[in-house]
């Protein structure tokens, strides 16, 4: 399974109302662990930049002026290649990043990406953790995820697809132990082009600190005496139901 974590930057909401995108950035997975592969770009945008997307990433139009427009070699359709066929996974990309990216895509005439081969980690979230904040700076923060570096420089598309990654392998599941995909471009026998190394795996110093809420948790003991002493979640917890 190889999947592509990926971000938009841009310089507001909606394509249809004039809006670009200026940054984009990726990060692959194989297997559900990070490989080390990346796409960065910044786009030029070929208009002006509002002064409320600029006070979320900092990218101003005079930056921009140098940097190649969408439909460079270098941009969207180097973008498209490093994607291939691979699956997708963005937080919120259903509802923003893949619709805008689409948008420019069919304007470029180029390859749009499908809307059936996406993951979306802000819906996975709100399932699994329903009526909790789930922003991506909340979701690291609730996975212990470090994001000094977006306090102190602001959003990135490759910084927020390299945190993004990280709260997708949490999201599901935790990372693998033992786990390092490394690339090896001089070895062309291996169509794959990586090579899977184990290594003990590690102790946390520290337990991690439970995730469950006391809300979460009084909502849960609510719902197993609700079932009865003979539910498999009384059984399992040791507790008798109040008759």
């Amino acid at each position: 399974m190889r999947q592509i974590v990926f971000d938009l930057e841009t310089t507001g909401f909606k394509f249809a109302e004039g809006h670009r995108i200026v940054e984009i950035g990726a990060v692959e997975m194989v297997n559900g662990a990070v490989t080390g592969r990346n796409f960065h770009s910044y786009v030029n945008p070929e208009r002006d930049m509002p002064e409320g997307a600029y006070k979320v990433h900092g990218l101003s139009a005079e930056f921009l002026s140098d940097k190649p427009i969408f439909t460079h070699p270098e941009v969207a359709p180097a973008f498209l290649d490093f994607v291939g066929d691979a699956q997708l996974v963005a937080h919120n990309g259903i509802g923003f990043d893949l619709p805008f990216l689409n948008a420019e895509l069919a304007a470029a005439k180029l390859r749009i990406l499908d809307r059936d081969n996406i993951v979306d980690t802000l819906h996975i979230a709100r399932r699994k953790f329903p009526g909790s904040p789930a922003s991506l700076d909340a979701l690291c923060a609730r996975f212990g995820i470090d994001t000094s570096t977006r306090e102190r420089d602001g959003h990135g598309a490759l910084l927020d697809s390299k945190l993004l990654a990280a709260v997708y392998i949490e999201l599901t599941g935790g990372a693998q132990a033992g786990l390092d995909f490394k690339r090896d471009d001089s070895d062309e026998t291996q169509s794959s082009g990586i090579n899977v190394t184990r290594a003990p795996a590690r102790q946390r110093p520290q337990p991690l600190r439970s995730l469950v809420t006391e809300s979460e948790k009084s909502a849960h003991d609510a719902f197993v005496a609700e079932l009865g002493e003979e539910s498999v979640w009384s059984r399992l917890a040791g507790v008798k139901a109040d008759a």
